[in-house]
């Protein structure tokens, strides 16, 4: 069932993601080269803690996963696409990250990914990521009152195929709100014009993932978790909580 937030609720929801904003800022603080992907999760647990919030993705355990999920946030580096599980793996000069983080504050859920290089960056990923960041952006430009789920799917996967990048099949995008995954699912590819109504109140989690090498195939590790490009090609991801509003996108996991 979808569920439309009020504006009270909207105001709520934009605490949650101001924490989420801030854990994300403290893990890419803390990433260098040397530091394990569990201090990381520590840094971002930390700003959970000051913030009075709790993590949805710690003990979450989907029909898919062999394992609750041990940590705060998925850490994904190079190849690695969604779900990776923070370990002691230490990050090495070059690195392609990709953080995904969230927060329940007084009963509201924010949820929101960032991607970034360590130490010296790959011109390939500079472009990854950037290419990335824009599939984002064109997905919230089209998170619009009137417009359809579709559409918000069909701007990604304009940005992505442009840009000659793949994107793992059946993942995608989710409504938000008291749980972490509602409904509507957003796929990254749409048709326009079809798919759920957008409307004022609606709050949808919009993360485009896209892989290097340009195909759409992946690999669960075997953590059970973390998905892998099937190629060793790099990939990135980036998400935002966004509202729809009669007033624009309102992007709730902004600092």
């Amino acid at each position: 069932m979808v569920e439309i937030k009020s504006d009270a609720a909207l105001d709520a929801m934009r605490e949650a993601g101001r924490v989420v904003a801030h854990a994300l800022a403290a893990v890419r603080e803390a990433a260098d080269i040397g530091v394990c992907l569990r201090e990381l999760d520590e840094a971002a647990r930390a700003v959970l803690a000051e913030a009075g919030a709790r993590s949805p993705f710690l003990g979450y355990q989907p029909s898919f996963a062999p394992t609750p999920f041990p940590a705060v946030i998925c850490t994904s580096v190079n190849d690695a696409v969604v779900h990776g599980v923070p370990t002691d793996y230490r990050l090495r000069d070059g690195d392609l990250v990709s953080v995904d983080c969230g927060a329940v504050l007084d009963g509201w859920t924010g949820d929101a990914a960032i991607s970034f290089t360590v130490g010296t960056p790959r011109p390939a990923d500079v472009a990854l990521i950037d290419a990335t960041r824009r599939a984002l952006d064109a997905g919230i430009a089209a998170a619009v009152p009137g417009n359809r789920v579709g559409d918000i799917g069909h701007a990604i996967g304009a940005v992505a195929r442009a840009a000659r990048c793949g994107m793992p099949a059946d993942f995608g995008g989710h409504g938000i709100g008291r749980t972490m995954h509602e409904d509507p699912h957003v796929p990254n590819r749409g048709r326009p014009g079809r798919g759920f109504p957008l409307r004022h109140g609606l709050v949808l989690a919009i993360e485009p993932m896209l892989m290097a090498g340009g195909g759409d195939d992946y690999r669960t590790g075997e953590d059970g978790w973390t998905l892998h490009t099937t190629d060793g090609s790099r990939a990135a991801h980036i998400e935002h909580t966004v509202a729809i509003t009669d007033a624009g996108p309102r992007v709730l996991t902004l600092p």
